[in-house]
Parts: C-alpha cells; sequence; structure tokens
C-alpha cells in the first residue's frame, strides 16, 4: 500500500511520540513507586544483581555454571513473589505496567522491513487527514445515501425507473470500495448536476483509506491547478500532491470537465490518466459530461482510456441539491 513519504513520516513521529510519552510515564510511576515503598527498589537492584552474577559465572571456570544458574532463578523467583505483593498491595492494578507501546514491535513500527500494524494504523489516520477537502466530510457515508430522492417511476428512456438504476450505481460504488485491490479497475462516475457523483466519491474515498489504501481526492480545477504550479511555478507543495496523484493506491478526480480546458490541461489529463493504466493504479473520475461530450471536449486519446478501460457508472434523476432547496 503506497503510502507517500510525508504520510509515512508523520506517522513514524506520532509513534515515537507516543514510546517516547509511555516511557516518561512508567518511568514516573517507578519513580513514585520507589519513593512510596522503598523496598521495591531494593528489589530491582538485587533483581539485577542475582542475574548479571549468573552471568559472570558462565565464564567462571571455578565455579558450577549450572549451579549457580539455578540458584539465581530461585532468588529471582523469590524476589519477584515479593515484588508483585508488594506492587498489589499498594498500587492500583496496572500502576507498574511497563509493557512497551507496541507488544509486536517495541514502538519500532517495523518487524524486520515489513511495517507493524501499530505504524500501519497511524498511517490509515494521517491519510484519511489528507481527505479533508471532502465536503462535509463527516455526513458522507453510503448508509446516509438516500435512494428515496430518485423517483420509482419507469422511464421509457432510461429503460427503468431511476430509483433502480441508482440502486444498482451505490450497490457499484459499496462494492468496488469495500472490496478494492490493485486490482478493481476504474470508475467513471458519470451523469447531470446534483445526483450524487461527488457524494458517492466521497463515500468511496473514506471506505477504501480505512482499509487502508492510500487515497488522493481532487476537483479537477484544483487539480490541474497543482499540477501546472508544479511543472512552471516550482511550488514545493504542488509538487508533493503531484507525486502523491501518481502514485497512491487510487486516484479520485472530481468534476472533470468543469475546469479551464486548455492544451496544458489536455497533455496533463493524458499523462495522468495514461500512467495510471499503464502502472495498473484504480482511477475513479466523475463528471456531468456525457460520453459525446467527453469527445469533443478532450482528444480522441483521452476519450479511448475513459470510455475504454473505466467502467461507466450512471447517475440519473432529479437533482438531489434543488429538492433539498425546495424541503423535499
Amino acid at each position: 500500500m503506497a503510502y507517500s513519504n510525508e504520510v509515512v513520516a508523520r506517522a513514524r513521529a506520532r509513534l515515537a511520540q507516543a514510546k517516547a510519552d509511555r516511557e516518561s510515564e512508567n518511568n514516573a510511576h517507578l519513580r513514585l513507586a520507589y519513593a512510596r515503598v522503598p523496598r521495591l527498589r531494593e528489589i530491582d537492584r538485587a533483581l539485577r544483581l542475582t542475574m548479571a552474577q549468573a552471568a559472570q559465572s558462565i565464564f567462571d571456570p571455578e565455579r558450577d555454571a549450572q549451579s549457580a544458574l539455578t540458584q539465581a532463578r530461585k532468588e529471582n523467583e523469590a524476589l519477584q513473589r515479593e515484588r508483585e505483593w508488594l506492587i498489589d498491595a499498594n498500587f492500583e492494578e496496572g500502576f507498574l505496567d511497563d509493557s512497551p507501546i507496541c507488544e509486536k514491535c517495541g514502538g519500532q513500527g517495523y518487524l524486520g522491513s515489513r511495517m507493524c500494524e501499530c505504524l500501519a494504523e497511524l498511517c490509515r489516520q494521517e491519510q484519511k487527514k489528507e481527505l479533508s477537502v471532502l465536503s462535509g466530510a463527516s455526513r458522507e457515508s453510503f448508509e446516509t445515501f438516500r435512494l428515496s430522492y430518485y423517483s420509482d417511476q419507469p422511464d421509457g428512456t432510461l429503460g427503468a425507473s431511476p430509483r433502480a438504476i441508482m440502486a444498482a450505481t451505490l450497490n457499484t460504488c459499496q462494492r468496488f470500495a469495500r472490496h478494492f485491490s490493485m486490482q478493481s479497475g476504474n470508475l467513471l462516475l458519470s451523469g447531470g448536476t446534483g445526483l450524487g457523483k461527488t457524494f458517492l466519491s466521497a463515500c468511496i474515498a473514506r471506505t477504501v483509506a480505512d482499509n487502508g489504501f492510500s487515497v488522493a481526492y481532487e476537483t479537477a480545477g484544483q487539480l490541474f491547478a497543482r499540477l501546472e504550479a508544479a511543472k512552471f511555478e516550482d511550488d514545493p507543495e504542488a509538487k508533493r500532491l503531484t507525486a502523491a496523484y501518481r502514485g497512491c493506491d487510487l486516484l479520485i478526480l472530481d468534476d472533470l470537465g468543469t475546469e479551464l480546458v486548455t492544451q496544458f490541461t489536455i497533455s496533463a489529463l493524458y499523462m495522468l490518466v495514461n500512467d495510471r493504466l499503464l502502472a495498473g493504479m484504480p482511477t475513479v473520475i466523475s463528471t456531468n459530461l456525457n460520453t459525446t461530450d467527453i469527445g469533443k471536449r478532450y482528444s480522441p486519446q483521452i476519450a479511448s482510456r475513459l470510455l475504454g478501460a473505466y467502467r461507466r457508472v450512471p447517475f440519473v434523476g432529479e437533482d438531489v441539491r434543488l429538492q433539498k432547496a425546495r424541503g423535499i
């Protein structure tokens, strides 16, 4: 899962801080325990001493190493029992629990070369923060998508009712998001204004990010502006985002067709779409344009890729925003 360097760096910094905080808290509790029950300090010193002496005996030819280890083990067991009794009698449960921030990796974040789940979870959290550009980010979820806004009356032109078509659209988006993998392919969400394309693309983004994949979500206008800034203005932040658009597990490009079309945007769109197709990296694009409009607005090469390599997901019905404005 291709988290950006920035996401991983922020996650590692959070893990390091959590590890330091845990160690600081453990040390503070231990100092307090020693002050309240001085015998605990004596026990801990004795535990360290007996083990050190047992270790030294291994290299002492005049001592029976096995006997020394057995004696050290007995002494340690007795000291441990006394320590546990003193702790139970004087402190609440868990007060001197010195377990690391993560039992698996000890707070290092990696098990060999593999990222530990503790760091992966922090990466997921940091990745979700990057989706904050979504409007109403706390509200969009598949469960709150209301099919009641779409007519259940059969439409001869569509071959079914808008509600039936949108129910299938909702199911397609849910399945794509919940079973997302690098083999999921691409979606083209197309239909008129106010029919839920941005809402469901936001749901896809959040669900895929929740499942641990890296997601870049951007409106067409903003994406092309950042690509242009990265190319012509030497903007470090724009360059970072440009790298994210190309390297993330899932790119969601919202409202394609609302941007100002120039030779640069056509070239940039072709490169972005083509590069991700060649790399086998899934992309979701939403647009108000129909298939004919796409062919007219962009180059034949772009139209061929969008219409040939993307699964078209139709959005039909009456503008939901207008319905809400009328209090429906």
